[in-house]
């Protein structure tokens, strides 16, 4: 197998190893280190000191700044001295700045995780990292040749000789495995190898959106089909009872077994909105929760403003979100009233349901695992606050993207 890491090829082939380019690799990934993280030190707290001297007269929140955005820029660096032990792409860009300006460019760079990640492993790097690779060069290189060489001043020293040849094959090791272990951590820093998580991810999200068109396609069927024919047969019976009477035995029972169509209807209609409400896809999420809320026995609350459409799969989890969290409510917590409210911030959907019942529900919970399990499949999150005493509160966070 083709080692793609340096620990790779330590691990597969010990012996040949050392025949190959991966010890010197290692060694320049180490020299490579202590060199960049000097000069990171050396700038960094410069900027850092200078930047809290002129920060009275205005200057220094400029420095500071920039200090703080020079993660990004040891970020870039690091991941392009990882190619010299580990032969997988390291990337990781920053999200596109959407609105043009200087301003927002710094507000979307300040805000984003990724920026204070890169800033994290810079004071990792330059307080630590690079002594650790100042050290084990010592230790490996150094170390041997000043034992082999303490006969020069000192014939009785000898015996360090021995010393210093025996820890001279081990060299290669030691640099290779500490240069292995600082890019095993860098990666996981700064470039994680999510390719698998992301396909992962990819076929969730295929499978999610598979079982909502299989949804809509039950919901149209029922509505178009058998909602129909029922509707039909209906009709006819109503016909037929107009023929037989209303007081004749014949009408009697045609009126029984009308009532019954009808409750069976009325049933039908029910089901075919669990399977996937028809209004969610005709006029959106507002319209469809609203829709839901009236059917509710429990007086509901809703407070749903969103500038458009969104994307059917969110619009989807949110309703079922809301769905299951007033059930819950009705059937559950004991509540007087409950409250939906959902905003759109940025790209994000913020869905909140609170009700004043006795709180104490359960996140362990058939019905709320589900909800959590069908939130992470949209890459969301979702949060629950039910204390014993109420009130409960369900808030989910659903990306548009």
């Amino acid at each position: 197998m083709h080692a793609r890491t340096a620990w790779q090829a330590l691990a597969h082939r010990p012996l040949a190893f050392l025949t190959t380019g991966w010890p010197w690799r290692a060694l320049a990934y180490l020299l490579s280190g202590v060199l960049a993280g000097a000069l990171t030190l050396s700038v960094l707290v410069t900027g850092l000191l200078a930047g809290l001297v002129l920060l009275p007269v205005g200057v220094g929140a400029a420095v500071l700044l920039a200090v703080v955005l020079g993660g990004g820029t040891v970020a870039r660096v690091e991941r392009w001295r990882l190619r010299l032990v580990d032969l997988d792409p390291a990337t990781a860009d920053h999200r596109p700045v959407e609105q043009p300006g200087v301003r927002a460019g710094l507000r979307a760079r300040l805000r984003e995780r990724r920026t204070w990640r890169e800033l994290g492993f810079t004071a990792v790097s330059m307080t630590a990292l690079w002594w650790m690779d100042l050290l084990v060069l010592a230790f490996a290189l150094a170390l041997p040749v000043l034992c082999a060489t303490a006969p020069l001043d000192d014939p009785g020293a000898w015996p360090w000789v021995l010393i210093g040849l025996a820890l001279m094959p081990a060299a290669p090791y030691t640099i290779t495995g500490w240069a292995g272990a600082r890019a095993a951590l860098t990666r996981l820093m700064l470039a994680p190898r999510d390719t698998e998580l992301t396909e992962v991810r990819a076929s969730r999200t295929r499978l999610v959106g598979a079982f909502d068109a299989e949804r809509r396609r039950i919901e149209r069927d029922l509505h178009d089909g058998a909602q129909q024919r029922l509707v039909s047969v209906n009709v006819m019976l109503g016909l037929a009872l107009l023929d037989a009477g209303p007081e004749s035995p014949l009408g009697r029972r045609l009126a029984t077994v009308q009532g019954e169509l009808t409750t069976a209807l009325g049933e039908l209609r029910e089901l075919s909105r669990g399977v996937h409400p028809r209004a969610l896809t005709d006029q959106g999420l507002a319209a469809a929760v609203t829709n839901l809320t009236a059917r509710s026995p429990l007086p509901v609350s809703v407070d749903v403003l969103l500038p458009g459409p969104l994307p059917a799969p969110v619009a989807s989890t949110a309703y079922f979100v809301v769905a299951e969290a007033l059930a819950n409510a009705t059937k559950h917590s004991g509540a007087d009233r409950a409250e939906v409210r959902a905003r759109l911030r940025t790209d994000t959907l913020v869905v909140t349901v609170r009700d004043d019942g006795g709180g104490g529900a359960d996140p362990a919970g058939c019905g709320l695992t589900g909800l959590a399990d069908r939130v992470a499949a949209a890459d969301g999150i979702l949060r629950l606050s039910s204390p014993h005493g109420g009130p409960t509160l369900l808030h989910v966070e659903i990306p548009c993207h």
